[in-house]
C-alpha cells in the first residue's frame, strides 16, 4: 500500500508541475519562448561539456558536478521551451489526394447502397465533405495524439530528472558522513605537477620516500582536515602566535609549503614518508617576527628535526663576518652547527631586487632557493644574489659552495594544496614563489637523509662536515643552464637533480666515506678527489638544456608575485591564469 500511495503522489506532484510548467509557458509570446528554450539549451550544453572537459579550468570537489547538474537543468528546460510549440509535419499533398480519393470512393459507395440520396443532394452531407486537394492548405497540423502524451514524456523525464537529483544529493550526503571528497585535483595540476618531478629527477627515484628523517616546516601552520593529508600525523605541533594546542591554518601557505613534501592521494608530496614537525610562526596576514621564527626554529632543533624549511624571507640584521645581530640568524646558525640542514627561500622582489636574496637563505651555509618554470627558465621573481662582496652593509665575498641562491627549484604555478578548501569547496591550487621552491627542495632533501641515513644529524657522519657535502654536491650536479659552466647570480648552481645527486653520492658506505674524508684533514685530498670523479661522470648531463615539459604543460608563468619584507610569505592562488 505505501508503494501504491508513493506513486500516486509522485504522479499527482508531477501532473501539479506540468500544470504549473503549461501555464506559465502560455503566458509567454512565441517567439520569447523559442528564444528563451535556445539560449537555454546552448548554456546547457556548454555547462555539461565544460564539466566533462577539466582541462578548460582548475576546478575541483563538487564544483564538477554542480556544473554538470546546472547543465542537465539548463538543457532539460530549454527542451520544454521548444517543444511547447511543437507541431509535427501533417500528412503530403500526395497522401491528402490519396485520402480524398478514399472518401469518394466510400461516398459513391454509400450512394448505392441507398444510405446517400442517389440525386447527389449533400445538404445532409456538409459535415462529410473535406475540402478538395486543390482546396486543402499546406500547412502544418497539431497531432491530437502527440500533444496527448506530451505530458507523458514530460513526466517521465522529470522522473529520471528527480531521480539524478536524489542521487546527487545522496552522494554529497554520503561523501560528507564518511569524509570522502569528491572528485580531486584537475588534470591541469597533474600535469604540472608531473612535468616538474620530470624536471627535477624526482621521476628517476623510486624506493624513497623520506621515511626515518624528521621534517620541520615553520610556516602559518597546517590544516590537517585536508583530504591529501588524511594519512598524516603530526610528530609534534608548535603555535607562536596563539599558543593553541589544536594544529590550525589560518593563513594557508604552511598546508600548501607542507603538501609538496607530504601530499598523498591528491597531488604527491615529495617526500610522504617523513615524520613532520609543524611550527606556526606566521601569522593570518602573512607575517611573522624575527623572535617568533627564532623561536620556532630553536624549537625545531629540540625536537630533534633533520631538516629546517623556512619558507619565508625578509630582511637580515647587522653582521660580519659570521657574527651577526639578527636573531633568527643566530638561531639558524646554531641550528647548522648542530648538523641540521635549513633550507630557506631566496626571495621574491624579481625585478625590484634589493641586492641579494633574503635572510635566512643569506646564511652561508643555509641551502638558498631560488624559482624555476617548467621550461626550465629562472622564475621573473626570483631574486638575485650578491656574491661579490660590498663595504656597507659590510659582507665578504662568497665562495663555492654558498653563493647565493644555490639552486632553483619549481617555483612558478606549482600544484599545492589549499587550506580549508580555500572558501569555496577547492581543496586545490598554484602558487609561484621561491617559497614552493625551497619546499620542494626540502622534500628531495629528505629522501637523501633517507638514502644515507649516516648525513643525519645522529648519523655515524653528521654535522657540519655532513652538510658540507650536500652542498658541494648539490652544486656540481645541478641542472645548469644552456651556456652556463659556473655559478650564477639568479640561476644558482642550476636547477635541482635529485636523481644525480643520489647517484653521486652513490651508495651509504661510500658517502660515509666521503663524509669521514672531508672533515678529517689527513684525506682532505682524498675525498676532494672521490668527490670529483663522482662529478665528472655527470658533468656533460647537468650542463644540457632542461627538456621540454608535455604537452599539458603549457605556459611556464612568469608573474610576479608581490611580498612584504618582513619574514613574509608569498600569496596562493585558486586560478590558472596570472
Amino acid at each position: 500500500m505505501r508503494v501504491v500511495l508513493d506513486r500516486i503522489l509522485g504522479f499527482i506532484i508531477r501532473i501539479i508541475a506540468w500544470v504549473i510548467l503549461d501555464t506559465i509557458l502560455d503566458l509567454i509570446p512565441k517567439r520569447v519562448r523559442k528564444f528563451i528554450g535556445w539560449s537555454l539549451l546552448v548554456f546547457g550544453a556548454v555547462a555539461i561539456l565544460w564539466a566533462m572537459y577539466a582541462d578548460l579550468d582548475v576546478h575541483t570537489g563538487l564544483l564538477g558536478i554542480i556544473a554538470l547538474f546546472v547543465g542537465i537543468i539548463s538543457a532539460f528546460f530549454g527542451f520544454i521551451f521548444l517543444l511547447h510549440d511543437w507541431k509535427i509535419p501533417g500528412f503530403s499533398d500526395e497522401a491528402i489526394a490519396d485520402d480524398y480519393a478514399e472518401y469518394e470512393e466510400s461516398l459513391l459507395r454509400l450512394r448505392e447502397d441507398g444510405f446517400i440520396d442517389p440525386s447527389g443532394d449533400t445538404e445532409n452531407e456538409n459535415e462529410l465533405i473535406i475540402p478538395s486537394p486543390s482546396e486543402q492548405p499546406s500547412e502544418i497540423i497539431e497531432d491530437d495524439s502527440f500533444q496527448d502524451s506530451l505530458p507523458w514524456v514530460i513526466g517521465a523525464v522529470s522522473s529520471l530528472f528527480s531521480l539524478l537529483v536524489l542521487s546527487i544529493i545522496l552522494l554529497w550526503v554520503w561523501s560528507n558522513a564518511n569524509d570522502i571528497i569528491l572528485g580531486g585535483p584537475p588534470p591541469t595540476l597533474t600535469g604540472w605537477e608531473e612535468s616538474y618531478r620530470d624536471l627535477t629527477g624526482f621521476d628517476e627515484v623510486s624506493g624513497l620516500d623520506g621515511s626515518g628523517v624528521l621534517v620541520c616546516v615553520v610556516d602559518s601552520g597546517i590544516e590537517m582536515d585536508h583530504p591529501d593529508l588524511s594519512h598524516l600525523t603530526l610528530a609534534g605541533w608548535l603555535d607562536v602566535i596563539d599558543g593553541r594546542d589544536a594544529p590550525y591554518d589560518d593563513e594557508g601557505h604552511g598546508t600548501a609549503m607542507a603538501g609538496i613534501i607530504v601530499a598523498q592521494d591528491g597531488l604527491r608530496g615529495n617526500a610522504q614518508g617523513v615524520e613532520l614537525l609543524v611550527a606556526k610562526a606566521i601569522d593570518d596576514e602573512g607575517s611573522g617576527s624575527d623572535e617568533g621564527i627564532a623561536e620556532a626554529v630553536n624549537w625545531c632543533v629540540d625536537e630533534q628535526a633533520d631538516i629546517i624549511s623556512l619558507s619565508l624571507g625578509g630582511e637580515g640584521g647587522f653582521g660580519f663576518a659570521g657574527i651577526t645581530t639578527d636573531q633568527l640568524e643566530e638561531a639558524v646558525q646554531d641550528a647548522l652547527d648542530l648538523g641540521v640542514f635549513v633550507v630557506a627561500a631566496a626571495g621574491n622582489d624579481g625585478q625590484d631586487d634589493d641586492g641579494d636574496v633574503s635572510s635566512p637563505g643569506s646564511v652561508a651555509d643555509v641551502i638558498c632557493v631560488g624559482g624555476a618554470t617548467r621550461l626550465g627558465n629562472v622564475w621573473s621573481g626570483s631574486s638575485e644574489g650578491d656574491n661579490n662582496g660590498r663595504i656597507w652593509p659590510p659582507m665578504l665575498p662568497r665562495s663555492d659552495p654558498d653563493k647565493k641562491p644555490e639552486v632553483l627549484a619549481p617555483g612558478a604555478e606549482v600544484p599545492v594544496l589549499m587550506a580549508g578548501g580555500s572558501g569555496d569547496g577547492s581543496w586545490w591550487g598554484w602558487a609561484s614563489g621561491t617559497s614552493a621552491a625551497t619546499a620542494w627542495v626540502s622534500g628531495g632533501l629528505a629522501l637523501i637523509l633517507e638514502a644515507h641515513p649516516e648525513l643525519q644529524r645522529e648519523g655515524a657522519s653528521g654535522g657540519s662536515g655532513a652538510i658540507d657535502l650536500v652542498k658541494e654536491v648539490l652544486s656540481d650536479n645541478s641542472q645548469m643552464d644552456n651556456g652556463q659552466d659556473d655559478h650564477d647570480d639568479r640561476f644558482g648552481y642550476g636547477i635541482l637533480r635529485i636523481d644525480l645527486m643520489l647517484e653521486a653520492l652513490g651508495n651509504n658506505s661510500s658517502a660515509s666515506n666521503v663524509v669521514g674524508e672531508i672533515v678529517s684533514s689527513s684525506a682532505e685530498s682524498s675525498g676532494s678527489e672521490q668527490i670529483e670523479l663522482n662529478s665528472e661522470e655527470y658533468q656533460a648531463e647537468r650542463r644540457k638544456t632542461p627538456s621540454v615539459p608535455p604537452v599539458n604543460s603549457t605556459k611556464a608563468a612568469e608573474c610576479s608575485v608581490s611580498t612584504l619584507r618582513t619574514n613574509s610569505i608569498q600569496r596562493l592562488n585558486e586560478a590558472t591564469t596570472c
